[in-house]
C-alpha cells in the first residue's frame, strides 16, 4: 500500500457494529475512533424535515408499531413520511431487527448491541451535523459528511423534494460549500444529475451501484454502470462510485487466490474514486477467513480509495499498521 495515500475510512451508519445504526451515540463513537467520514442516510418526515434513517420505513429499527399501532399503510409497513417530526421524536430506536419470517423480532446481527435496549432516538440531519461540527471543534480535528439520499423518486411521488431539503440543511449548517468535507451519494443517477446540473451544488457525488434485482428507487441499469461505457456515463456527473463488495471480489480461484474484477482499475482510469460497501467483521464474504484478509484484498490488491465499514476502529488500526509497514 502507498503510505502517502491510504483509503478513507467511512463509518457506515456510524460505528454501527457497536451501537444501533444512525444514532448520535454511534456517530460520536465513530468520530472518536478516527473515521474520516461518517455516513448519513436521509429521508423526510411528513412535515418535510430531513431525518437520519436508513429506510423509508420505521418498523425495523424503532418501536413505532407499539407507540402508533394503527398507522401502518395497507402493506403493513410504517413509513417515516407519514409521521410529523414531533411524532418521530417520541419513538425509541433500537438495533435493527427482522420484521418478518422465522426470525421476526430477532436482531439481524445477534452479537451486536442488545436489541431489547431501545435507548436511542432518531436525529434530524441538522442535529447530527451540529453534533459532528461540535466534536470537530472540541477534538480539534476535521471529519466529513457522507450523505445518502434515500428513495428520492419515491419522495417526489409523495410530494416532497429530498434533494432540495438536504441542500437546505447543508446551507443552514455551513457545509454547502465544503467539497472537501461532504460527499453526496445516491442509487439514482437522475438525482445526482439534478444536484449537479439543476441545483448547482459544488459538492462531489458518488454513484451507488447495486443489483438490478434489489428494487432500488431508480430506473438505471446497474449492470451497465459497471461496464466501461457505464463508467464513462458516470464520469459525466459524479466523482466516484460506491459498488457492492461482490462487484470487485469475485471469490477464490481453485488455487485459493482472490479473483478481482477490473472495476476498480476501469473506474480509476476515468478519474472516479471507488468506495465499496460494506466491510463487516461479522458478515464476511464466502471464502474469506478473517476481516484482515478481506481488508488485504481490497486495500493491497484492489487498491480502493475508501471503505464503508461498521467497524471503523478496526479499519483505522489496520491502515495505520499497513502505513507504518510500507
Amino acid at each position: 500500500m502507498n503510505a502517502d495515500k491510504h483509503p478513507i475510512v467511512i463509518a457506515h451508519r456510524g460505528a454501527s457494529g457497536y451501537l444501533p445504526e444512525h444514532t448520535l451515540a454511534a456517530k460520536a463513537l465513530a468520530h472518536a475512533m478516527g473515521a474520516d467520514f461518517l455516513e448519513q442516510d436521509v429521508v423526510l418526515s411528513r412535515d418535510g424535515v430531513a431525518i437520519v434513517l436508513h429506510d423509508i420505513h420505521l418498523d425495523s429499527t424503532t418501536d413505532v408499531a407499539q407507540r402508533f399501532p394503527g398507522r401502518a399503510r395497507s402493506d403493513g409497513r410504517f413509513y417515516a413520511i407519514d409521521f410529523d417530526l414531533h411524532e418521530i421524536r417520541q419513538l425509541r430506536l433500537h438495533e435493527r431487527t427482522h420484521i418478518s419470517g422465522e426470525h421476526c423480532g430477532n436482531a439481524v446481527y445477534p452479537l451486536r448491541f442488545p436489541a431489547a435496549h431501545a435507548l436511542f432516538h432518531i436525529p434530524t440531519l441538522q442535529e447530527e451535523i451540529e453534533m459532528l461540527a461540535g466534536l470537530d471543534r472540541s477534538r480539534d480535528c476535521r471529519t466529513g459528511l457522507y450523505i445518502e439520499l434515500k428513495s428520492p423518486n419515491w419522495h417526489r411521488k409523495q410530494g416532497l423534494d429530498l434533494a432540495a431539503a438536504v441542500l437546505a440543511v447543508l446551507d443552514t449548517t455551513g457545509y454547502s460549500e465544503r467539497p472537501g468535507q461532504v460527499f453526496l451519494q445516491c442509487f439514482d443517477d437522475r438525482t445526482l444529475q439534478q444536484l449537479k446540473q439543476a441545483l448547482k451544488t459544488p459538492l462531489p457525488m458518488i454513484q451507488l451501484i447495486g443489483e438490478n434485482g434489489w428494487g432500488e428507487d431508480s430506473a438505471v441499469d446497474y449492470e451497465f454502470l459497471r461496464t466501461p461505457a457505464g463508467l464513462d456515463y458516470i464520469a459525466g456527473y459524479a466523482q466516484g462510485i460506491g459498488p457492492h463488495l461482490p462487484h470487485i471480489y469475485l471469490g477464490k480461484s481453485a488455487s485459493g487466490e482472490a479473483r478481482l474484477s477490473p472495476l476498480v482499475e476501469h473506474a480509476q482510469a476515468r478519474g472516479l474514486a471507488v468506495h465499496p460497501y460494506t466491510f463487516r467483521r461479522d458478515e464476511l464474504p464466502a471464502g474469506i477467513a478473517s476481516f484482515e484478509e478481506l481488508l488485504d484484498i481490497f486495500v493491497c490488491m484492489a487498491g480502493v480509495d475508501g471503505l464503508f465499514t461498521d467497524f471503523p476502529d478496526i479499519v483505522v488500526d489496520y491502515l495505520r499498521r499497513a502505513g507504518a509497514a510500507a
